[in-house]
């Protein structure tokens, strides 16, 4: 069996990322011999651009024992498929949903740089709510998981704190906090 490039091994990581759990550890990957002399953690960044080199090298469709001709390459956007209800914004949306009564609960990872926690801190600060629970962290076994601000009108924002960069984008990133945040606040309790 022939063993892959350092390159090519990086770039299957950033495909395998989206279907693995955050800290899942690899240590064998299809057409490298044996285990890997070293171990990779997935689950960092959005590095998907790279799947389109990945998914189209000859030597990773022989790997994976894709039969030639059977599979086009693959294209990861589509430019054919016209998207044309872009929402140009939310807030008018949640202000409604607020209005209305309903709770909210908005969160962020605050060590996200691709959809960072300030652009989601100054939308909820554009919405000019009263304050009723000001600024603090919130705990899961005597630990800090984030940082959370309770709003008039119901909504209440946290943060889910990183251990390391990269770690608190999204909620599957910090499965456990994720689920004790949303559990909390489902069951009305403070965070």
């Amino acid at each position: 069996m022939r063993t892959f490039s350092p390159k090519l091994l990086l770039l299957l990581l950033l495909v395998l990322r989206h279907h693995a759990e955050s800290g899942s550890i690899v240590k064998f990957l299809p057409g490298f011999e044996g285990r890997l002399p070293f171990e990779l953690e997935t689950g960092f960044g959005y590095h998907s651009t790279l799947a389109k080199y990945w998914a189209n090298d000859e030597r990773v469709r022989e790997a994976l024992q894709i039969r030639k001709g059977s599979i086009g390459k693959w294209i990861r956007c589509n430019t054919n498929i016209h998207y044309g209800d872009d929402i140009i914004s939310s807030i008018p949306y949640h202000m409604n949903n607020s209005i209305n009564g309903y709770r909210s609960l908005i969160y962020s990872g605050d060590h996200d740089m691709e959809v960072p926690f300030l652009a989601t801190e100054a939308w909820i600060r554009s919405l000019n709510y009263p304050i009723i629970d000001d600024w603090r962290p919130w705990i899961i076994n005597n630990q800090i998981a984030g940082y959370t601000m309770t709003y008039a009108n119901k909504m209440t924002y946290a943060t889910i704190k990183a251990t390391f960069f990269f770690c608190g984008h999204t909620a599957e990133y910090k499965p456990a906090e994720s689920f004790i945040m949303f559990q909390r606040w489902i069951s009305g309790q403070p965070l």
